[in-house]
């Protein structure tokens, strides 16, 4: 690309912009407003899936051993759960240990305990993490299987569900961010359209004189490219002051809230909403010419 058709590029993406100053203004307001709640689902998405992933970490099989099991055959289990293919840790829980965390959770209601006497009818079991959630099953069912296990359970139920709600956070949070997504593209599109149109005889006469698409596509492309970047600076600004705001709520009352921090997080969503401002722009004015250049 010569100089002279660089500057004219330029030129009148800035003319443009200038004439329809209101409309560039109300533009960028709207592409602002619908990146930002892009960005704000995007974030969210991202919470969720922190959030389910760490759920989906303390998901274990807790393994209790039949009371004829000695010592002996004990540490030979744990052994044998440990080299298990997919197992990140075992802990051994003895009777007595268990015992204790039982007494703690009744909490008051201690007392309920008072008519075993000296006795405990707890096993002494173990307690396994996977290295990935999606293993559980497969794990418990082949621990369950050795000799020496009484039962091995993962809370199956709550699992199933756990793993269902998170594949529909992810799915849903998808589906919501490429329909926004559309809808910016929609925006952006129309709103170069309107000055397509008022440029339409322009746009004639340079294709009557022999003008390239691509020389009149430019400068159209580069005014998208604009409004987009423009509206993705607001809403990058207005979604770090949110962000930092929520977390500040959130951290006041849930402290160990798994949110993401804020660096370098926020600089990643900044830079994630000025490309995908800027190529939905770029992409809005593309779809709007094509009907005018093809005339």
């Amino acid at each position: 690309m010569k100089i002279s058709t660089s500057e004219y590029i330029i030129r009148e993406t800035v003319v443009s912009l200038k004439r329809n100053s209101w409309m560039s203004f109300a533009s960028i307001g709207t592409v602002a407003v619908s990146l930002f709640v892009l960005g704000m689902f995007l974030i969210l998405v991202l919470n969720m899936n922190r959030m389910t992933n760490s759920l989906e970490s303390q998901v274990e099989i807790s393994v209790y051993a039949k009371d004829e099991v000695n010592e002996s055959g004990l540490r030979t289990l744990e052994e044998r759960i440990a080299s298990m293919q997919g197992i990140e840790s075992v802990k051994f829980i003895d009777r007595e240990t268990a015992m204790e965390r039982f007494r703690e959770r009744l909490g008051d209601q201690q007392f309920l305990l008072d008519a075993l006497g000296d006795k405990n009818p707890l096993p002494n079991s173990f307690e396994v993490k996977v290295r990935q959630p999606e293993m559980v099953r497969t794990a418990a069912e082949a621990i369950q299987e050795m000799p020496g296990v009484e039962t091995a359970k993962y809370g199956q139920d709550v699992v199933e569900h756990l793993f269902d709600i998170t594949r529909l956070v992810r799915l849903f949070g998808l589906a919501l961010m490429f329909v926004l997504a559309l809808a910016t593209l929609f925006i952006i599109s129309n709103t170069i359209r309107l000055t397509v149109f008022a440029r339409r005889k322009e746009v004639a006469i340079m294709k009557y004189v022999g003008a390239t698409d691509w020389f009149i596509r430019w400068p159209f492309l580069l005014e998208g490219v604009v409004l987009g970047c423009f509206g993705g600076i607001v809403a990058a600004l207005a979604l770090r002051g949110v962000y930092r705001i929520i977390a500040a709520k959130i951290y006041d009352t849930l402290a160990f809230f798994p949110l993401i921090p804020e660096n370098p997080f926020l600089h990643y969503v900044t830079a994630a909403i000025l490309v995908c401002g800027m190529l939905i722009g770029a992409l809005g004015s593309t779809i709007s010419l094509k009907r005018f250049l093809n005339a």
